[in-house]
């Protein structure tokens, strides 16, 4: 059970990314990881997506792990992409450069790829960059995905609307028997909000049945430094603060650096969920078109993955 790994409280959940649908990606990451000792893993709620998490869990003969989707309301920067307008586009390749994906090619979004940071529409000079929103809808994506097993659903409950948020909940406790997350940050709602939002949505759950994933800053731990991952710290000692009974995960800028600081903040979290930064250092490894055939990069990606799930442990 998932709760036997949370239990542990030295939990690493690999974040592939929420709207990241790049099945390849995907199957490179969850078989780097689960071979370093990862056991838990956020996908996009996507069939395809799914099943190459599955396959790359079989490759690396691995029987004791667990899969999450995560879903994103309306807006939340977790359901959203991006699209450039070609008649304000000028190619200057600053989006491109900036893109921590590679989901930008000749001035073009490779929609897959893509999971709505936001870091090429800020870098744009001549703002040609929108974002359009693609939340899946939970009654026609839950039915399949249930059939495939998954262990976990994830809410990304970010927005101000709060009869959206509490509506989605509850569908899916009516319609979910596992464990579910909620992924939340401060963003546009005060501290005291964010916790009587999680509060309300407790009200659904029995004692420990709930994650609650503190964002701290959505998709920004592209760098490894206190800096960083401050927020999402500050943010988990708000949920501890509040004295709930759940599951304490911290991401949003988490990286190397996360546990120690929030060790030294006295905060006491079951697991960390890492994306971006965990992402980004095997990235010239799982974006070898010789991959499968490399075996000395595939084990130097392996080395490195390990030695960051590593720092959650200390």
């Amino acid at each position: 059970m998932i709760q036997d790994l949370l239990n542990k409280k030295n939990c690493f959940k690999l974040i592939c990314g929420a709207g990241k649908e790049d099945v390849q990606e995907v199957k490179r990451l969850v078989y780097v990881y689960a071979l370093a000792g990862c056991r838990f893993f956020d996908l996009s709620p996507n069939i395809e997506t799914v099943m190459a998490a599955k396959e790359a869990l079989n490759l690396a003969n691995i029987e004791d792990a667990y899969l999450c989707v995560s879903f994103g309301l309306a807006n939340d920067p977790h359901a959203l992409k991006a699209q450039i307008n070609k008649f304000l586009c000028t190619k200057c390749g600053n989006c491109s450069s900036k893109c921590p994906e590679n989901a930008i090619i000749n001035s073009e979004i490779v929609i897959k790829k893509c999971i709505g940071c936001k870091k090429c529409k800020n870098i744009c000079p001549n703002n040609a960059i929108e974002y359009i929103s693609s939340p899946k809808e939970l009654k026609e994506i839950l039915p399949p995905l249930k059939e495939l097993n998954i262990d976990c659903i994830e809410l990304h409950a970010m927005g101000t609307d709060d009869e959206e948020v509490i509506s989605k909940w509850e569908y899916l406790n009516n319609n979910f028997n596992g464990i579910l997350s909620v992924c939340t940050s401060r963003g546009n709602l005060s501290d005291s909000s964010l916790i009587e939002r999680i509060k309300k949505m407790l009200t659904y759950r029995k004692p420990y049945t709930t994650i609650i994933q503190a964002d701290g800053f959505p998709m920004s731990g592209g760098n490894d430094d206190y800096k960083t991952t401050l927020q999402s710290v500050a943010t988990a000692q708000i949920v501890q603060n509040a004295d709930l009974p759940i599951y304490l995960l911290l991401s949003g800028g988490t990286n190397s650096k996360t546990a120690d600081l929030a060790k030294m903040c006295g905060i006491n979290f079951h697991g960390i969920s890492i994306g971006s930064f965990a992402r980004k250092i095997i990235r010239e490894y799982v974006s070898s078109p010789d991959f499968w055939d490399n075996k000395n990069s595939i084990n130097t990606a392996i080395k490195i993955a390990k030695s960051l799930i590593e720092t959650t442990k200390k």
